[in-house]
């Protein structure tokens, strides 16, 4: 049906013939067991990322901890919100004509759908800009990366997001109900109107493209922080942005595996006029591998922590014998230590003398 000219019924033509069939049982036990373990991930993180918050309020980890707290308080609230509607959706037998008539619940969730799917991939790219700046740019980064400025990046970022997940709703354009009937996104069968194949190419390529800018970024810092590594006998300094580059690398990885299906399907569907050989169950289980992404996400900040490392290494040394990192990097470094590091990065000249007083009285 024309969801532009009746949208109170959009999606409803996809309910009485469709091939795709889930148990629904073991979809409710899923979905309240995803949910859950989200949810407790989720807070765990957070506990952990506001304690080290405080711990480094007045230093250049306070931002990047800053910005990985609203991207796990974002993937907390996308399994809470979305978690719920699902399991709402399957304890109801997904009968959509009986509780979603004005295709209220459809919009709520097609919204909520598109803007915790783009949000943590839009973050996930900011802080590796943020981290690139903070590496390449330490003067730069200490004056200008303030808490006031990455709340506003943050802001940004999010309102960015919600305006990508109303587009559709303000040209008049409803949601529409999946083949599998247990969820709500743009229209993914018989797609022949421009605008539907633009919002469906529009989302895969902004995924794409903050994918894009997290390995740029996060390849830039790595290049120049084992320059730094060669470069200079210091070794102080380093602990700290090994540690966070680390945990963006993961958080890249992560994110490329899991989201990587579900852009590429939807991406495929819009420049074949959803003519595509995507199935309702291939749609589905990418929609499942991009779910487990925010399961992941705070994982990567309860184990690839500074303490788990060091102990990691130290079990792994123990077995295998190797030494390969002196246990003296993992000292914790304060923000003139960081800026000392980076201004030898950035010196014409290894053996080019340094005057660190200036660095000391700014750090302060």
């Amino acid at each position: 049906m024309n969801s532009s000219k009746s949208p109170g019924l959009a999606g409803f033509g996809v309910l009485k013939n469709t091939t795709c069939h889930t148990e629904k049982k073991i979809s409710v036990f899923f979905s309240i067991i995803f949910m859950t373990v989200g949810i407790l991930s989720n807070s765990l993180a957070i506990v952990i990322l506001m304690k080290a918050y405080q711990r480094f309020r007045q230093k250049s980890k306070a931002s990047f901890l800053l910005l990985a707290s609203g991207l796990v308080v974002t993937d907390l609230f996308g399994h809470l919100i979305n978690g719920a509607i699902a399991v709402f959706v399957y304890a109801s037998d997904k009968d959509w004509i009986r509780f979603n008539q004005s295709n209220i619940l459809c919009s709520v969730f097609g919204i909520c759908m598109v803007f915790f799917g783009l949000c943590p991939l839009f973050l996930g790219s900011v802080m590796a800009v943020e981290r690139c700046i903070g590496v390449t740019k330490p003067i730069f980064h200490s004056t200008k990366m303030t808490s006031r400025h990455v709340k506003m990046m943050l802001t940004m970022v999010c309102l960015f997001a919600v305006l990508i997940a109303l587009l559709p709703i303000l040209r008049f354009r409803a949601y529409q109900i999946q083949a599998s009937r247990t969820w709500c996104f743009y229209k993914t069968e018989h797609v022949e109107d421009w605008e539907d194949r633009f919002y469906l190419l529009l989302f895969s390529c902004l995924g794409f493209l903050a994918l894009a800018i997290s390995f740029l970024c996060n390849a830039v810092t790595g290049i120049t922080l084992l320059r730094v590594k060669f470069k200079s006998q210091q070794r102080q300094g380093r602990s700290h942005h090994f540690e966070m580059i680390i945990q963006l690398l993961a958080i890249m990885c992560v994110s490329c595996i899991c989201w990587s299906p579900f852009l590429v399907t939807m991406a495929r569907i819009g420049i074949n006029e959803g003519r595509s050989k995507d199935t309702c169950e291939t749609i589905l289980f990418a929609l499942r591998m991009a779910t487990w992404n925010q399961i992941l996400d705070p994982w990567v900040y309860i184990l690839l922590r500074k303490a788990v490392l060091k102990n990691l290494y130290k079990i792994t040394s123990g077995c295998c014998g190797v030494h390969v990192i002196n246990l003296h990097m993992w000292e914790l470094s304060s923000i003139k230590n960081s800026l000392k590091v980076a201004a030898i990065s950035e010196s014409p000249g290894s053996s080019k003398q340094i005057n660190l007083q200036p660095l000391s009285s700014m750090g302060q």
